[in-house]
């Protein structure tokens, strides 16, 4: 993600819920990779909006479909701004996947000049009813700026949670098999064992996060109510801190609003170097730990579990 955007928008609605925690070059091929499934010439060119998305239809696809994604890794997805290249990716492709859930902000306009009638969209969110946006959120700084970003249409940060990632899957499957059903059975394989692989890690998050009920966390990006909710965790507020310093003024209050909460910890996220969130954590005495939202990495779709793994570490340490 942009950090700054990240850290400037309303980052984390410090939610009380109960259950609550492109690149456009080929993929290298993997040992998973070489076990998918099939077909001898690709048939389809797919766009998916960015990184997960790309990660479940790559795992779907094989090299059945050549695929791309929209949205370089890294990028804010919240805030992205479409290239023309984008308007050309989408132009001459069948089909094209997205998140859905308000996210992707930029697509209506991108797919109305990319003018092509031909485009499927797979909505890979349709059918999860999604959690509304009803964390607290301390503001570090008062100020009459609007919220950066604001989900009207739920949190659309489902792929975070292992459970719904299988339905999206899912979905994601029947809507390419109904776009190319000559390679039903190849997409039915391939789609099965990362299905697998989901479970299992649905699993080792249950298994894990058992021993640890209604451990409570505070954010700083409004990401992960999804996990808490899921395994019974609690993303008990979201704090959306400048870029900037904060004044002694400023700190006390959110250090105060913070405090009300009694979290076990922060959570972070990799490549967010911001000296208002080391001072915060400082004054709550709190440790500071990094968990990932899966908007950046490699193109392999095993990441996502790799991530996922890590993400699931940082958990445990924070709720110990």
């Amino acid at each position: 993600m942009v950090i700054p955007r990240l850290l400037s928008r309303s980052l984390i609605p410090l939610l009380l819920l109960p259950m609550a925690i492109a690149c456009r070059e080929p993929v290298a091929q993997t040992e998973t990779d070489r076990q998918l499934a099939v077909s001898d010439t690709p048939s389809l060119n797919v766009v998916a909006t960015f990184l997960p998305m790309y990660w479940f239809t790559r795992a779907v696809t094989g090299d059945t479909a050549q695929v791309q994604v929209l949205i370089p890794p890294g990028s804010d997805v919240h805030e992205y701004q479409a290239r023309p290249a984008d308007v050309q990716a989408i132009a001459t492709a069948n089909i094209l996947v997205k998140n859905g859930l308000g996210l992707e902000e930029f697509l209506e306009n991108t797919i109305t000049n990319a003018n092509n009638p031909n485009l499927q969209e797979i909505n890979a969110s349709a059918g999860i009813q999604p959690l509304e946006d009803n964390t607290p959120v301390v503001k570090a700084v008062d100020n009459n700026h609007e919220d950066e970003h604001e989900h009207g249409d739920g949190n659309p940060h489902v792929w975070l949670d292992p459970v719904l990632a299988q339905q999206q899957v899912t979905t994601i499957r029947d809507g390419l098999i109904a776009a190319d059903p000559a390679n039903k059975s190849i997409y039915e394989a391939n789609a099965a064992a990362y299905l697998q692989q989901l479970q299992q890690l649905d699993e080792e998050f249950r298994q894990t996060l058992s021993q640890y009920p209604n451990c409570t966390f505070i954010t700083f990006h409004d990401a992960y109510p999804y996990i808490a909710n899921r395994y019974n965790l609690q993303q008990v507020a979201v704090v959306s801190v400048p870029d900037a310093s904060l004044s002694p003024q400023d700190l006390q209050k959110t250090v105060q609003a913070v405090q009300e909460y009694q979290a076990k910890a922060l959570f972070s996220e990799p490549d967010v170097e911001n000296r208002v969130l080391k001072t915060l954590a400082t004054d709550l005495n709190l440790p500071l730990y990094e968990i990932d939202s899966l908007e950046s990495g490699p193109l392999d779709p095993q990441y996502y579990l790799t991530a996922m793994r890590g993400n699931l570490e940082t958990i445990v340490k924070a709720c110990r």
